[in-house]
């Protein structure tokens, strides 16, 4: 495996684990991707961009919310 699908398979690890830490593993797939196209026009800097940041970090210093979740821990890629 070449160093760029590592780093690939990594991501999408570390994307699957926050949908599980925000209790979303059994979400519809629509569902969960339309939220995400919806994140996705949230102008960066914006109050909302902002609001929505501090959530996530503290969800990541906080319990996972899925019970089956492992903790996903703070990646700098992330921030």
């Amino acid at each position: 495996m070449t160093a760029d699908r590592k780093k690939e398979a990594r991501e999408k690890f570390l994307l699957g684990g926050i949908v599980m830490k925000a209790g979303l593993s059994t979400a519809d797939r629509a569902f969960l991707l339309g939220g995400l196209i919806e994140l996705a026009r949230v102008i960066a800097g914006s109050a909302e961009h902002k609001r929505l940041r501090d959530i996530g970090k503290e969800a990541f210093r906080a319990p996972s919310l899925d019970p089956s979740s492992p903790r996903v821990e703070e990646n700098a890629a992330w921030r």
